[in-house]
């Protein structure tokens, strides 16, 4: 193994679940809680402006297509890498197990010669820290190559069966505190399943175009901002978090623990500044970074709602980029979490839209404690230029 000083992604690939599915047919799938139809979904639908997703389930019969795991696993297929894979990454939010790891599962599913494995914890930041991992190791010379993923398997836990133990036990609360349910109804219509791997190299690829990694920087903001965006556990008066383990077995069903929950009030309030704003400011002033600088811009957006704020938070730091150079795919791919910019990048990195010499800022925001990364590629050919 030897450093060259550089990474590359070289080969990306996108693993989907089953045929799409549009907005009328999201209750088909997931089903309704205590088989009514969510007084919510319109008015979230209206505002994210998602018009398809997939999901790992079979409408059919409900059942579970792939595991998380498995998704993944199709994901790096996909990547057709020639070889042994020096170091495997996986990032994911919820994983199939609490243990053993995501990334060992994912291994023993492609069932490939021995590597260094590792998995990275987090939500939608999850993908990004895995791919960090992976181009510091090829970077720093300690692998040749490096597989990175990001995955959600949203559905396992969106699905209406997982919460009619508390829709029963909980009616009297719900009814008088309505913003319980909405927490959680919230994101049944946001999030939806898949898989993107990179391939990352000490050199880029000797045909066609490949994607330089110039930096990637990561900025938690958990030191003065709570809990916005949990699972497996309940949040208090306080704003702190009551985590599974201290709730009796019999709880945890009644009273959804382990469900996707999103305190909205929060995340409207200060997530584009928090995650997006304060890292924008960082990168501007230790990387001197411009517009100037950036010729496509890749946001993970969760609802196009935020396109606004993100425009608006853009113009107060001085950092103004065109609509034209925005690229997202959240309309057709849905919220994928942690896969999304992986999914987003295969996508225009396949399209025929680059050029060798463009750069490309990718914005990666987390809500669970408030975590923004930015990523800067620069597009090569084969020679690196």
């Amino acid at each position: 193994m030897h450093s060259s000083g550089k990474a590359y992604i070289t080969r990306s690939a996108v693993f989907l679940p089953n045929a799409p599915v549009g907005n009328e047919n999201i209750e088909n799938v997931l089903g309704m809680i205590a088989g009514k139809p969510s007084r919510a979904r319109r008015i979230i639908l209206r505002n994210n402006g998602i018009r398809q997703r997939y999901y790992a389930i079979d409408p059919n019969t409900g059942e579970t297509t792939h595991n998380n795991a498995q998704l993944t696993a199709e994901a790096v297929r996909g990547l057709k890498v020639v070889g042994d894979i020096d170091c495997l990454v996986t990032g994911t939010t919820m994983p199939d197990q609490l243990m053993p790891n995501h990334g060992v599962m994912v291994h023993g599913e492609l069932g490939i010669p021995a590597c260094e494995v590792v998995s990275t914890a987090g939500i939608c930041v999850a993908g990004i820290t895995a791919l960090k991992y992976a181009y510091l190791a090829v970077l720093s010379g300690q692998a040749n190559n490096a597989v990175a993923t990001g995955s959600e398997q949203a559905s396992a836990v969106l699905h209406a069966r997982n919460f009619e133990a508390e829709s029963e036990h909980r009616v009297s609360e719900l009814e008088s505190n309505p913003e319980i349910a909405f927490e959680k109804d919230f994101l049944r219509w946001m999030l939806s399943d898949g898989a993107g791997a990179f391939l990352v190299q000490n050199q880029p690829e000797k045909e066609g175009l490949s994607l330089r990694i110039e930096w990637i920087d990561i900025l938690s903001q958990a030191g003065n901002m709570g809990a916005c965006m949990y699972a497996g556990g309940e949040k208090q008066e306080d704003g702190s978090l009551k985590g599974w383990k201290e709730f009796p077995a019999d709880e945890w069903t009644k009273r959804s623990v382990f469900s996707v929950k999103q305190d909205v009030r929060l995340l409207n309030e200060s997530v584009v500044y928090q995650t997006f704003g304060k890292s924008l400011e960082r990168v501007m002033h230790t990387r001197g970074l411009t517009p100037a600088n950036v010729d496509w811009f890749l946001p993970h957006m969760s609802s196009e709602y935020f396109r606004r704020p993100i425009t608006d938070c853009m113009a107060s730091t001085g950092f103004t980029v065109p609509q034209e150079k925005w690229f997202t795919n959240l309309h057709t791919k849905g919220n994928t979490g942690s896969a999304a910019i992986y999914i987003m990048l295969d996508e225009l990195f396949k399209s025929g839209k680059l050029k060798a010499g463009e750069r490309l800022l990718c914005f990666i925001p987390e809500s669970g404690r408030f975590t923004g990364s930015l990523m800067y590629l620069t597009v090569v050919d084969h020679a690196g230029k």
